[in-house]
């Protein structure tokens, strides 16, 4: 499909998640800036744009760091000269183990990249957003599932992707005047090298140790596609998208 005309930008789409939805919106035509901290990575999902859709670019950076998310959004200033989606993907986990046990830099690794990346990659939309014309833009937060229901020893990610569904509301009410939508998405056990360990025993509120399902991730960035292509005058404020047999609903 040729190009649509508008710009995505998908965060940690060097792998799993995000190099899905990446190539997805790619090849339905949107213009797609691809970042992470791997230009190796990046590299690769490049590699595999479709030919025939839309232009895709890699640029590296780290959420975390508001001058490394500044540098990224000039960057698809001058590629793209705007920007119409952001997918909020980047993140990361901390080591399963009681909460006192975990240091404060694996406390505030997970702090940084899951909830002020989110918000630093959103503030840096929203500013591009308003100033354009057309003016509007969407924004996807990838939350959890993990947010409404931990996993046992969890409380570095859970906590934030609870204040990601926040953020989300936050953004999704200020950016009514603006012509802004903002929605999440909260993926169970998609099948990408993060969730393998599923299949070998994850552990249970129980104590347990178990195996769970898990589903394509091509589920998941068509999901994304279907909350992208509606029109700003409709948002799909939250969807949850999971393995039908893993255990969430009355998880534990």
């Amino acid at each position: 499909m040729p190009s649509n005309g508008k710009v995505a930008l998908v965060t940690g789409s060097g792998s799993g998640i995000g190099r899905a939805v990446a190539l997805a919106l790619q090849g339905q035509g949107y213009d797609v800036m691809v970042t992470g901290r791997s230009v190796d990575k990046l590299d690769g999902t490049v590699k595999l744009a479709k030919a025939g859709g839309g232009r895709m670019a890699a640029t590296a950076a780290d959420v975390s760091d508001p001058h490394s998310v500044a540098a990224l959004f000039l960057a698809i200033d001058k590629q793209f000269g705007r920007i119409d989606l952001l997918f909020n993907n980047a993140g990361v986990g901390s080591p399963a183990m009681p909460m006192e046990d975990l240091s404060y830099g694996q406390w505030r690794a997970v702090v940084d990249a899951n909830l002020t990346g989110s918000f630093l990659c959103a503030q840096q939309a929203i500013k591009r957003f308003k100033a354009q014309s057309p003016q509007g833009g969407r924004i996807i937060n990838n939350g959890s599932i993990s947010a409404h229901t931990p996993r046992p020893f969890s409380a570095p990610y859970t906590s934030t992707k609870h204040a990601v569904t926040g953020l989300t509301r936050s953004i999704a009410l200020d950016g009514r005047p603006f012509n802004i939508a903002c929605g999440q998405i909260d993926i169970g056990n998609a099948g990408t090298d993060m969730t393998s360990r599923m299949s070998k025993g994850v552990p249970q509120a129980d104590g347990s140790l178990k195996a769970e399902p898990t589903m394509d991730v091509s589920h998941v960035a068509n999901a994304v596609l279907y909350m992208a292509s509606l029109p700003l005058e409709a948002n799909v404020l939250f969807m949850t998208v999971m393995a039908t047999e893993m255990p969430f609903v009355g998880r534990g």
